[in-house]
This record gives C-alpha cells, structure tokens and sequence, in this order.
C-alpha cells in the first residue's frame, strides 16, 4: 500500500526527516510514534502528496506520490488536528460539504454519523459538541467516501479515556472491512493496542521498526519474573526454567496473587534508545 526509501525533507537548514525507510502492507494498522515536533505530520503530508521532499522515493498504490490522480487521492481519508468543522453547521451540513467534495452520495451521512455514535447529535451545530464529538465528527467525514487509505494524525490527542475506547473501536472496524490506516501518536498504550507494526520516530529518524510485542521482547534486558504474593511479599525470580518448580509450588499453594513479566512498554524502549519520552516536545 505504502513504500517509503530514504526520505529525507528538510525546512532551511532544519532537518526534519532523515533517511526514512518503512513499507505498509494492504490492511494493516502502521503506527508512528514519536514526540511532538519529531517529523510526524510533515511525513503525512509527503505521503498525501500534500509537501514536496528533498530525496528518496514513496510510492501509495504502487504509484510515485507526485503522480496520484484525483481517483487515487479519492480512495485517501485524512484526520488532522488542523481540519477543522464548520461551526455553525450541523453534523450533517458538514458531511454534506465534505459529500460535495469527493462526489459522495447524501445517502451516506446518517449511516456514517451513527457509525461514529453521533446519530443522535445530527442535526446540533458543530459547536455544541464536546472534544470527544468533535473528533468522532471528523472522523465521519474521513469515512464519507469510503476511503482505502486512511491518515489518522494524533486522533485521541487530549480526549477522555471512554472516548478513546471507542474511537480505537471504530478504527478496529475500518480495519476488519479492509482498510489500511497509518496512525501517529505518542500514546503507547494505543500504538500497543492498535497498531500491526509501529515504528519509533526521533528527531527524524526511525529508531526501530517491528511489531509492539517484538520490539518490547527485544529489549527486554532483565528477562525476570515478578510474583506478588498473598502475603503482600513481591519475589522476582529470574526467567528461566529451573524457575518452574518455585512457580509452581507456589501456585499449588495459592500463594500468588499476580504474574507480571519483565517486557518493557514500548515507552521504556523509546527512553532507552532516544533518552527522552514519548510525551517531550521539541
């Protein structure tokens, strides 16, 4: 769906991207994960063909970016922070804006407004909605064409934990009908949730680049055990077989409580290889 060689951009004399490399596959949740200002939206926009880069090569539809038609760039959803609604119209005139654009039919907006929970709210103007409304709204009109590709920039960025849950619900639903989403975050409990492959993005340059359960094996250095007992004792034993027999004595005796293995979270890896966290701003 989407190939990506050595892309570098720069602004000035300011790099922002630096030897980009990643291929996404038809159907797959990628997840970009980086800081603010760590490159993320500029290369959403290389990939929509929105900004020109400096060197390499991307195709999207195993066609170069710079040469998509307008039928290509149909079958694209875009979500970002800086798309906003019209205010004063209501859920469904802001569909139907969006419908006219990308020639789709009006008959799609009720569905595509109850598909995002927000069938009850159709006809409220946009500026009485909530911040969790507001970006289910959004997400609405990335799906009023049906879109094959779709570009999620920061999407839960400053919602509530409900709201978070069911907008990752809908973005699970777009990928069971087929569609390929390319997800920015800094959130890695979402990227762990979500994403098919993840890569880590510092100061504009991949870090890594595997599935969320590799890279957390990958760098699991301890490779330990942590047993919480009834007793309220925590014992961290090494991971290991000859561990087994203590395991198991005391599970027969229903002496633990919890089992936690020493995996890192993708957060812990990204302050290992970059020494900052996923939160930082430039």
């Amino acid at each position: 769906m989407i190939r990506c060689n050595d892309v570098f951009k720069s602004f000035s004399e300011k790099t922002v991207l630096s030897g980009i490399s990643f291929n996404i596959g038809d159907g797959e949740i990628f997840g970009l994960l980086g800081p603010s200002g760590a490159g993320k939206t500029t290369l959403i926009r290389i990939l929509t063909g929105q900004l020109s880069f400096d060197k390499g090569y991307v195709t999207v539809f195993d066609k170069e970016v710079s040469s998509l038609l307008g039928e290509d760039k149909k079958n694209i959803g875009i979500m970002m922070d800086q798309f906003g609604v019209y205010e004063r119209l209501s859920c469904i005139d802001n569909l139907k804006v969006f419908a006219d654009i990308y020639k789709a039919p009006y008959d799609r907006i009720k569905s595509t407004l109850e598909e995002v929970g927000l069938k009850d709210a159709q006809n409220l103007p946009a500026v009485k909605l909530s911040k969790g409304m507001r970006a289910r709204l959004a997400l609405a009109r990335v799906f009023m064409h049906s879109p094959k590709l779709i570009f999620l920039d920061e999407p839960t960025s400053g919602l509530d934990p409900q709201t978070m849950r069911q907008i990752h619900k809908i973005i699970l639903e777009k990928k069971k009908e087929g569609c390929t989403v390319f997800l920015t975050t800094h959130n890695m409990e979402e990227a762990y949730k979500l994403c098919d492959r993840v890569a880590l993005l510092n100061e504009g340059v991949i870090v890594e680049n595997d599935t969320p359960e590799r890279i957390c094996r990958k760098y699991n250095h301890q490779k330990t055990i942590k047993l919480h007992l009834s007793s309220g004792e925590d014992v961290v034993i090494p991971h290991e077989s000859n561990s087994s027999e203590m395991i198991g004595r005391l599970l027969s005796d229903g002496s633990i409580e919890t089992i936690h293995s020493s995996e890192p979270t993708l957060e812990t890896v990204f302050l290992e290889l970059t020494g900052r966290m996923l939160e930082e701003d430039e």
